[in-house]
């Protein structure tokens, strides 16, 4: 994870001067995970498109960003979270509301179930359980597990308490393990979800060239 966050930093700083190269490094790196956080914002339809809005902007405001990797995907994260919000508005759709964070108590994820549905989320195998989470726990688990933010970070992007993105994480891992180890026509077992490729870093489409912008 090191090596990846010290060449994502590398990727950005020579992508904001102008390497094209670099900047396609950059979003095949971001991109797959990015997709698949706002899969669960706008649905399967609709998350192609606003990821391509996402990355426009991400490619027009690429020279103000400062910061290291981790610091670029939650930017980044941010502005497809803001992006989606502005298109479910278009469309007369409700802007997806998280819980009440005051509700929320900061635990500890401890549960071993809940570290084999981490583990398996980093895979990309259980991607499509994920709608059956309440919104704010699939988005504590996205931006945590596949997108790869911190809780502080995660909590930016998402305007709440870094507790509060704790525990909505681990509520939803422990949600996704219970659907992990489930048998029957209610529950999915894990060797029954397909690995998805696009979250095994395959570039599904050609990122927007920054000198068209």
């Amino acid at each position: 994870m090191l090596g990846d966050d010290a060449e994502l930093t590398a990727a950005v700083l020579a992508a904001q001067d102008g390497d094209e190269d670099a900047f396609r490094t950059v979003y095949r790196a971001v991109h797959p995970r990015l997709l698949g956080y706002l899969r669960t914002l706008v649905g399967e339809v609709d998350a192609e498109d606003v990821a391509s809005e996402a990355w426009l902007q991400i490619a027009r405001d690429l020279d103000r960003f400062k910061g290291d990797a981790d610091r670029f995907r939650g930017w980044a994260a941010r502005i497809a979270r803001n992006r989606a919000l502005d298109h479910l508005r278009m469309r007369g759709r409700r802007p997806v509301q998280g819980g009440d964070e005051t509700e929320l108590t900061d635990k500890p994820a401890d549960c071993d179930t809940a570290g084999e549905a981490m583990e398996a989320l980093a895979t990309g195998r259980t991607m499509d359980l994920i709608g059956r989470l309440p919104q704010d726990q699939a988005e504590a688990v996205i931006l945590r597990v596949v997108v790869g933010l911190d809780s502080k970070s995660a909590a930016e992007v998402l305007g709440k308490r870094p507790g509060a993105v704790r525990t909505a994480a681990h509520r939803g891992l422990k949600r996704l393990a219970e659907l992990l180890g489930a048998d029957g026509p209610d529950g999915v077992a894990l060797n029954a979800v397909p690995p998805q490729p696009e979250l095994r870093g395959v570039r599904p489409h050609t990122p927007p060239p920054r000198a068209a912008l």
